[in-house]
């Protein structure tokens, strides 16, 4: 893998040394340096783009093109201000064009735009769009190919959106959500070839949307317009497979869009643990990037599922000012799974109370083996409203609804034996089952109020939720714990069987206004007000099995409990926000009265714990932009949050025979302080970004078990504050794309550097910890114009743990991780795919392989105008998936092995409906780069 990331570091040496350096400067008419005008040069036999850039902060810029021994054109666009061309006889050598002045636009009436006249990119007052055509990309690619061309944008194999070092929380089409925030469906299944532009911008509140103020935020947003010509008609696609060992796979994704009207149907079933609606159009269910994700323990889910999910998304204009869009989602998985487990319990050392007088490590180990089955499902409906009022009121309503439930069953085995000499200290069997119905409701209704003076607003904001809980368990168990007074063997036997009948409720309700006056220009007063209520129940039954009736009608009293808290919370906040062209900087202050309600009844005993609270709030922001490309944030921010109430009130929980539980009533609330800083830059002339992040967390009275353990290991857990305890993240990534001719290249590398401080409790004494991460990653993609892409990555993650007061010392472990994904479109209507994850782990147990390989291998034809696409894929060719981890904690570390799916071979057939109203999209994509396709006439599909 060295030699190649070597081979493509020289190519790309060698492609630039045949380049052309074109530079200048861009004015308008009064010499003003124009920042963010789009400089591009065109072929002018077929106006393809053969590249672009952006100009800098003094109007200046350059562009690197290669070579071209034939006439072209140079042309310059800003917003609001006529184009600039230059035609060119040849472009063989460097030029400095000087100073270039944009004039102003004579009219824009009746104004006739040329799609070819489009510039790649344009970069608005917030928004930075991209022209889609500007970007070729296979006739049958997606949106996640189309995105992955935009420079400045990464994409991790599990979907994860950057740009410029801003994560993407929200992905739109046309403006709104297609089934999901996410846009994951939207992302693997809407066609490149329906992009009309791709708009980024920071991702607002709805108050800030409709207020034009600047996001508070710090993630940004995707919209995806659709071309006209392609908003109306019919296209998706249905996939069948079925392999070896019964596996199989279907799902179908059908669209109907009509203006603006859409609405989309999708279903899918396999039993390949794949959940939700994926449709990859090399590997399917099995997802991109799987290999190296799977041992990287972020996509191998322990047992093997089968799951099912249908789905409807609806969005329309129902008449002038109001829209509407709902979606409806049904899941349903079955998991059966086998698992071993081992931990080792530390505990400090102390006496031996079988043999007074004698000091032993108290640490000791524990081993189950365990079978469970399950089968969960969810009805989900999810809906959002707007209505303009008029020109200055809006309202917006979003309610949903989910209806969901489970049922489980586990059998178990477990014994307890002390790590100094083996004692068995305690042993249990177990036979449980499960079932729960969970109803939750949420009402959500926001007005805004814009007023005559600009900037002066109001928002009312009303929200509801309601989540019921009914869960039913049976339990039959025998725990057996063991005792060695002066060498004799005494057992205490806890035998069990018994119905735990468990309801409960969570409610929550808010009230908000808010009022923003301006005090100039730039200066904003903001006034407002919250109150909040929130209740919880759960009320718990235990009744033991009657042998003389046969049913479970004992009621047990020290099983049974009933719990209530009622948190109730006014907020009055006040703030002022100040935004500058370049500066922004927003503060707040306010405080909290709280009223604390929290009840018992256990035993025949009532308990009843009520506090009142004044608390400060507290937040301020501020970001500083260099240019539209470069600027350095921070923000911080003051919260506090409560304890619950089975952590509070002294009522004693022994539903687990080997761990207890009791609350503890001196609990006071955790306050935290967040601090965030960072600074990005990229720049488009070159291509490249940098991008460096820091956060911190310090906890003020955190919440923390309090556990001792007696001779047998059975547990005795309350709770207790404690201060100290902080966690801080540093994280730099660099990432550059080029290219040349058909050649492109993207580099991508960072490092993330983790240090964080804990306190707890082991067996009754304190201890600290300090922890230290290191994991720097290194990603290259290489692209062939349409035929090859290729896709190395390495990343080393290495941990670091320190005690003190403790009987462990320290303790490190590292994990190497390298991968590689390959996909081939040659020959022609052929697509073949590998995805290669290697990994070594330090922390697999000894008796396992500590390095192991994930191989996934598909190849694809496409046939009948590539409407249909037949399709063969192997998952883990090499047979060595495998369900061995270990997790290391303060007080244990943990060996676990579960079962996972294993190799086997897939085949399916995949139809592509594609019926649109306006033209068919051609081959040759008008404006894409010339660079993206290869040179010599290789085959398409």
């Amino acid at each position: 893998m060295r030699i190649l990331l070597y081979l493509l570091l020289f190519c790309s040496i060698a492609g630039y040394s045949q380049s052309v350096t074109l530079k200048g400067v861009v004015t308008d008419n009064t010499d003003f340096p124009l920042e963010s005008a789009t400089i591009y040069l065109i072929r002018a036999k077929d106006s393809t783009v053969v590249d672009y850039t952006i100009s800098g902060k003094s109007g200046s810029w350059e562009l690197k093109v290669p070579r071209i021994n034939a006439p072209a054109t140079l042309k310059i666009s800003y917003i609001g201000l006529a184009n600039y061309k230059e035609e060119l006889t040849s472009v063989e050598k460097d030029r400095d064009f000087g100073t270039l002045k944009l004039q102003d636009k004579a009219t824009e009436l009746n104004e006739v735009v040329i799609e070819s006249e489009i510039p790649p990119i344009r970069i608005k007052k917030d928004t930075l769009e991209f022209n889609a055509s500007s970007f070729k990309v296979r006739p049958d690619a997606n949106v996640e190919t189309l995105l992955k061309q935009l420079p400045g944008v990464v994409i991790t194999p599990d979907g994860k959106i950057t740009i410029n070092g801003k994560e993407v929380n929200q992905l739109l089409v046309n403006g709104k959500p297609f089934f999901d925030a996410d846009g994951q469906i939207a992302l693997k299944n809407l066609p490149a070839d329906m992009i009309d532009k791709v708009q980024v911008s920071d991702t607002k509140t709805k108050k800030e949307e409709l207020a034009k103020q600047m996001a508070s935020g710090d993630n940004s947003s995707i919209n995806l317009t659709i071309k006209k010509d392609r908003n109306k008609g019919l296209f998706g696609r249905v996939t069948g497979g079925y392999g070896s060992s019964g596996r199989y796979e279907a799902s179908g994704l059908v669209n109907y869009f009509k203006d603006k009207q859409k609405i989309s149907v999708l279903a899918s079933s396999n039993n390949i643990n794949s959940s939700g609606f994926t449709n990859d159009e090399v590997f399917g269910s099995i997802g991109r990037g799987s290999g190296a994700q799977a041992l990287r323990g972020s996509s191998n889910s322990p047992g093997i599922t089968r799951s099912s999910t249908a789905g409807a998304n609806y969005n329309d204009e129902w008449f002038k000012g109001f829209d509407a869009s709902a979606s409806y989602n049904y899941n349903e998985a079955s998991t059966n799974n086998r698992r071993r487990y081992e931990a080792i319990n530390y505990l400090p050392e102390g006496e031996d109370a079988d043999n007074p007088g004698t000091i032993i490590d108290k640490s000791y180990t524990t081993r189950s083996e365990s079978r469970s089955d399950s089968d969960t499902y969810s009805h989900s409906f999810n809906s959002e409203f707007n209505f303009k009022i008029d020109t200055t009121s809006t309202i917006n309503y979003r309610p949903s609804f989910k209806l969901s439930g489970s049922n489980s069953s586990t059998s178990s085995s477990s014994a307890s034996q002390r790590l100094a000499d083996s004692r068995l200290l305690n042993e249990s069997t177990s036979d449980s089952q499960s079932d729960s119905d969970t109803r939750a409701v949420t009402n959500y209704l926001f007005y805004f109020k814009n007023f005559a003076r600009k900037g002066r607003g109001l928002s009312v904001t009303l929200s509801a939720n309601d989540n019921e809980t009914d869960r039913q368990n049976l339990n039959r168990s025998n725990t057996i714990k063991y005792k060695y007074p002066g060498g004799v063997t005494e057992t205490t036997t806890d035998n069990r069987n018994q119905v735990l009948n468990n309801e409960g409720t969570t409610n929550s309700y808010g009230a908000g206004v808010d009022y923003f006056e301006p005090i100039t220009d730039s200066l904003r007063l903001d006034v407002g007000a919250n109150y909040s209520l929130a209740k919880n129940t759960s009320s718990r039954n235990s009744y033991d099995y009657d042998p003389v009736s046969d049913t479970y009608s004992l009621f047990n009293d020290a099983l049974s409990n009933y719990l209530a808290s009622q948190t109730g919370s006014i907020s009055p906040t006040a703030g002022l926000s100040l935004e500058k062209s370049k500066l922004r900087i927003s503060g707040e202050v306010g405080a909290q009265f709280s009223s604390f309600k929290n009840n018992a009844t256990y035993m025949g005993e009532k308990y009843a714990l009520d506090k009142n609270y004044v608390l400060p709030l507290g937040s301020i922001r501020a970001n500083y932009r260099f240019s539209k490309s470069k600027s350095l944030y921070g923000n911080y921010r003051y919260a506090v949050s409560f304890p619950d109430a089975d952590e509070l009130l002294p009522v004693e929980d022994l539903s687990n025979p080997l761990n207890t539980y009791i609350g503890n009533p001196d609990l006071d609330v955790t306050e935290s302080h967040t601090f965030r800083a960072g600074f990005r830059n990229f720049d488009n002339a070159t291509r490249t970004g940098f991008n460096i992040s820091a956060n911190a967390v310090f906890y003020n009275n955190q919440v923390t078990q309090f556990t001792t353990t007696d001779e047998s290991a059975k547990r005795s857990t309350t709770y207790r504050n404690i201060s100290g305890v902080m966690n801080s993240t540093l994280s730099l990534n660099w990432n550059r794309s080029f290219k040349k001719e058909a050649h492109e290249w993207l580099l991508n590398t960072g490092v993330s550097v983790n240090y964080s401080t804990d306190k707890g409790f082991l067996n009754s004494e304190l201890y600290n910890s300090r922890s230290v991460g290191l994991t720097p990653n290194f990603n290259v993609t290489y692209r062939y114009g349409e035929l090859l892409t290729i896709s190395p990555s390495y990343s080393f993650n290495y941990n670091e743990y320190n005690y003190t007061n403790y009987s462990v010392s320290s303790a490190s472990s590292f994990v190497h991780n390298a991968g590689l994904e390959a996909t081939s479109y040659w020959p022609n209507h052929t697509v073949i795919g590998a995805d290669l994850g290697y990994t070594f782990n330090s922390n697999i147990p000894d008796g396992f392989k500590k390095d192991f390989y994930l191989l996934n291998t598909s190849v694809g034809y496409n046939f009948l105008k590539d409407q249909l696409l037949f399709k063969v894929k192997v998952y883990d060719l090499l047979n060595q998936n495998t369900g061995v981890k270990r997790t290391v904690q303060a007080t244990s570390v943990t060996n676990e092995e579960n079962i996972v799916l294993k190799r086997y071979v897939m085949f399916s057939l995949t139809y592509k409906l594609n019926k649109f109203g306006g033209s068919a999209p051609t081959d040759n994509r008008r404006g894409g780069f010339r660079g993206s396709r290869p040179p010599g006439g290789g085959g398409r599909m």
